[in-house]
């Protein structure tokens, strides 16, 4: 069974739906008992960083959700859900993210005072159709979340943030826009992607119906 954690922040629905689609069999949960009976678990989102942590810890799901990984579960992280599992965000300056990956969720900058990022035309946040590449370092590991999706498809992305993770080894995806960032990571049971697979179309599911038959 697939647990889709509920913190009053993601498109459940939609990523329930498509879980479905590809033969999932899915429950929303938002306790840890819910966690404990589930094989696989999903941390969708969408919103602001700090106000995510906030619910998951006014939940007490915070070390339910480290204690599954810990356990060997396997664990997808989408969107918001990828950027939860570092130690913090620009977004949310002083609160801390779930730590299980060391490393900072940085805003994309383009134009502002000191911006390392001197690109012209790039609007925040980033959002629509951008294509991801897979990192040739990981081999058999990504070839399971991967399989069958092409080098280069074309994934949808909302996003005005991106996470730089201090271990590059974990980097599974990058996208390009202004800068290459990372768009997807893989670490043992691990696996997240800045973009929503379950809006992007049959690449999108492809990847959701690899995770179900992990």
């Amino acid at each position: 069974m697939v647990a889709i954690i509920d913190y009053g922040m993601g498109n459940l629905r939609s990523v329930q739906k498509a879980l479905e689609r590809v033969g999932g069999r899915t429950r929303i949960v938002s306790t840890k008992n819910g966690l404990s009976r589930a094989d696989k678990i999903v941390l969708p989102g969408v919103g602001a960083f700090g106000d995510a942590m906030k619910e998951l810890t006014r939940l007490r799901l915070v070390e339910p959700i480290k204690k599954a990984i810990d356990e060997g579960k396997i664990f997808l992280g989408l969107c918001l859900g990828l950027q939860l599992l570092f130690d913090e965000s620009e977004e949310s300056r002083g609160v801390k993210g779930l730590g299980i990956l060391k490393g900072k969720v940085k805003r994309f900058d383009f134009k502002g005072r000191g911006s390392r990022l001197k690109v012209q035309g790039l609007k925040v946040p980033h959002m629509g159709w951008n294509n991801i590449v897979q990192s040739s370092e990981l081999g058999v590991r990504s070839s399971k979340i991967l399989k069958g999706v092409p080098d280069g498809a074309y994934m949808y992305f909302v996003h005005s943030y991106y996470a730089e993770p201090m271990d590059k080894s974990v980097i599974l995806t990058t996208t390009g826009y202004g800068i290459n960032f990372v768009s997807g990571i893989c670490k043992g049971n691990i696996y997240a992607f800045q973009f929503h697979p379950e809006k992007s179309q049959k690449a999108g599911l492809k990847i959701l119906s690899n995770f179900v038959r992990l």
